[in-house]
């Protein structure tokens, strides 16, 4: 019904609609989130992932304001007889004013739009933090922010609030990345120098996606300098990069090519005390992307990414994994209000190792593979209304793992099949401005899951032995799952520097992940939703209070949420995952909770910025076969995790920043007891995350040292020091018999890092 009304004034003869594109005008590139304002209305719009907008207002002589954070606003005198295309480009600001801000969207957003748990970031924020060896990384960022917390040492898996680390959907230029990570886990596969916008959603995403319980991290490439060439790069003590991007036509398309190598394999090779000849230790990754303008209403890219980690021991050990995705997208605007973006999107994530038995090398390789077709669109229907919807489709490939045993007299080789799928959903969703203090986004995803043939369907009992086996042609239909998937967010503007909000969500998610460790490994195996593997659903509600001071130049917020969970996995005592057929049987499932407490604060302006965070939280888990279905704590529970992130421009020249890190350790299951059979100790293990490891804390500092510019050459130094005072955080802790006395156990912490220095040289023409 408030659809039906608020279209109304659309069909009134003195409305028009002023529409176009607001982009760089240093690099073509378009400006996600750039506020058009109209100043005698007191009302506006924000452009869309590909910089397009569309404002519907009435006739009139206005003054438009443009304006994206980082970039000088323009304010252009308009006169508004009929509808039209206004095309703008933004010049960048200072050089000083790109260090000291540390937002690229609207200065009141928080408060004036619907949106909940939604942080947006830009790479410059990224440059001046220190991260371990310097290596600038967007995911280790996010760990910094509330409701996120990391995985174990220095990786880049990351939990919100309370999920797993499978339940975040990781997409770039809309192309699902299923292991985010290089060395691994110790850095993640996204160069930097290569992406234009980053968006996290934990939990309250938008209906157009879908697909996980606890977040979408959504990731957009650069475009490339539809300007001019220009190259950069940068220096590194473990990886160099090198970018390039050009004008395919000036104004009309351009291209990026930016690729990054480490070298870690090199110090191996130059080491006084290395005893074997043939070490591999290294990662690549290659990201490029190509857009042309065919005429005024649309516009053709091709983006694709290519990454690769090696690790090998001689003829002894070897683990290989990698990331291919690429994508072809199609913008077009059918007029003023319309835009459509339409999508062919393909991903492959395989991963292998091989170790040598008895001096035989033995591989095992999986991977899974996704082919995916979506159309968006966008109808502004007026200034207060903005219609989203549109469909996906996705055929997915699982090959849960094979072991190649070729010329192998201890092995034969093992090929587990593979499993296909389709998955799908349609969405609508709709943005609603009801009054100066009242706005909502509300939206329905309609989810749908299809297990396919060939495959055999195995039944298991409670003793986890077969019963019963079926077979299932090439076609035929293993099992089918639907689901719809409402979301709503309320905004209540108290003034202009005060909002209350409330949010509800449902998602679904139909493909898992088993792991049995808190970091993300290559080794960890995907499977789908199954006979016996149900979908996984989270209901999640949250309140906020929002509150901005200073004229914006203080940011603040306080969250609440509760997540409801069902049909969560885990794994059963003494569970063996890989390359067994008969994993499900391994599984055992039940219901989980999650609820917390948001603390964050912001200054976002002036020489020194920065941000405080603080999350409350608790993540349990509760199933009939662990514990007598008592509640227990899940691996990722931490009760404290705070985060504080300060950065001070001394001046024209130099930067120094610092970042503090405290949190919980995480749930763990330790031995209660032992007892010996037959000469062999076996442990004792009673609670399931019975334990906890130690608190984790660590402060990080840094500074970037910036020479005066040189006609079009400009660089850097970033110097930092991780773990600044040397704290051993446990990255594990194992248990043994004390050589003195085998009748005690003693517990081995084993540290990763303790304050590491890095430098890196920064260049740009």
């Amino acid at each position: 019904m408030l659809l039906l009304t608020s279209t109304a004034p659309v069909f009134a003869d003195d409305n028009i609609t002023i529409s176009g594109y607001v982009k760089s005008a240093e690099t073509g590139e378009g400006l996600i989130g750039s506020t058009i304002y109209v100043e005698e209305l007191k009302t506006g719009t924000a452009t869309n992932s590909y910089g397009f907008y569309s404002l519907t207002i009435p006739k009139g002589n206005y003054t438009v304001r443009y304006s994206y954070i980082g970039y000088e606003n323009i304010s252009v005198p308009t006169e508004l007889l009929s509808d039209s295309t206004k095309n703008i480009e933004l010049h960048p600001a200072s050089a000083e004013m790109d260090e000291i801000v540390i937002r690229s969207e609207a200065e009141d957003k928080n408060i004036r739009k619907a949106q909940m748990g939604v942080t947006k970031l830009n790479p410059r924020e990224t440059k001046v933090i220190p991260v371990i060896l310097g290596e600038q990384d967007i995911l280790k960022t996010i760990q910094l922010l509330p409701g996120v917390s990391s995985g174990t040492e220095g990786t880049t898996g990351f939990y919100v609030r309370g999920g797993g680390a499978d339940q975040n959907l990781i997409i770039l230029d809309e192309a699902p990345v299923y292991s985010a990570s290089h060395l691994m886990g110790f850095f993640s596969v996204f160069n930097s120098d290569a992406i234009k916008d980053i968006e996290l959603y934990k939990g309250n995403a938008p209906a157009n996606y879908g697909g996980r319980l606890s977040s979408i991290l959504d990731i957009q490439m650069n475009d490339g300098n539809s300007k001019k060439f220009a190259m950069s790069g940068g220096l590194g003590l473990l990886s160099s990069r090198l970018t390039l991007e050009s004008p395919i036509k000036k104004d009309k398309g351009s291209f990026i090519i930016s690729g990054r190598r480490s070298y870690a394999d090199m110090f191996l090779i130059f080491s006084k005390n290395r005893t074997r000849q043939k070490t591999d230790l290294y990662f690549y990754d290659l990201n490029a992307k190509a857009n042309y303008k065919i005429n005024d209403n649309n516009r053709i890219y091709l983006s694709g990414y290519f990454g690769r980690d090696v690790f090998n021991i001689e003829d002894l050990f070897a683990l290989k994994w990698g990331n291919k995705t690429g994508t072809f997208r199609w913008n077009h605007v059918f007029n003023n209000r319309l835009f459509l973006n339409s999508s062919l999107i393909y991903s492959n994530y395989d991963y292998g190792f091989g170790y040598n038995f008895s001096n035989n090398m033995i591989y095992i390789q999986s991977d899974i593979r996704d082919l995916n077709w979506k159309e968006d669109f966008q109808y502004y229907i007026n200034t207060n209304n903005t219609l989203k919807f549109g469909f996906n489709a996705i055929y997915h490939t699982y090959s849960p793992g094979e072991i190649d045993a070729e010329n192998n007299d201890v092995f034969n080789s093992v090929f587990m099949g593979q499993k296909q799928a389709f998955e799908g959903a349609a969405y609508i969703s709709h943005e609603l401005n009801i009054s100066d203090h009242f706005n909502v986004t509300y939206g329905l995803r309609y989810s749908g899951f299809m297990a396919v043939g060939p495959d055999t369907v195995f039944t298991y009992n409670a003793a986890d032995e077969i019963t019963n086996t079926e077979f299932f042609s090439q076609g035929d239909i293993v099992q089918k799952y639907t689901a719809l998937e409402p979301r709503a967010t309320f905004n209540f503007m108290l003034n202009k520097q005060n909002s209350v909000k409330f949010s509800y969500a449902r998602n679904t998610q139909y493909v898992h992940l088993l792991s049995n460790s808190s970091a993300s490994l290559p080794t960890d195996v995907w499977i789908p939703s199954s006979k016996n593997v149900k979908p996984e659903i989270a209901d999640q509600l949250a309140a906020g209070f929002f509150r901005n001071f200073n004229k914006n130049m203080f940011e603040t917020s306080v969250e609440v949420y509760y997540k409801s969970l069902k049909n969560q996995i885990d794994y059963q005592n003494g569970a063996e995952i890989l390359l067994n057929k008969n994993v499900e049987s391994q599984l055992v499932f039940g219901k989980g909770r999650a609820y917390g407490a948001e603390l964050y604060i912001k200054k976002r302006t002036g020489k020194l910025t920065g941000w405080l965070g603080y999350t409350l939280s608790r993540t349990e888990k509760s199933m009939p076969a662990i514990d007598n279905d008592d509640w227990f704590p899940a691996k990722q529970d931490r009760t404290h995790d705070i985060s504080v992130v300060a950065m001070y421009q001394l001046n024209e020249k130099w930067n120094v920043s610092g970042n503090w890190v405290f949190n919980t350790g995480n749930a763990v299951t330790f031995p209660s007891g032992k007892y010996r059979v037959d000469g062999f100790t076996v442990p004792v293990y009673t609670k399931r995350n019975g334990y906890r490891m130690p608190d984790y804390h660590r402060l990080d500092v840094g500074a970037t040292y910036t020479p005066k510019k040189k006609r079009r050459f400009e660089s850097s130094w970033n110097f930092s020091i991780y773990n600044a005072y040397g704290r051993r955080n446990a990255f594990s802790i194992t248990f043994r018999e004390n050589e003195n006395n085998p009748a005690q156990t003693e517990a081995v912490r084993l540290s990763l890092f303790q304050m590491i220095p890095s430098v890196t040289y920064n260049f740009k023409f």
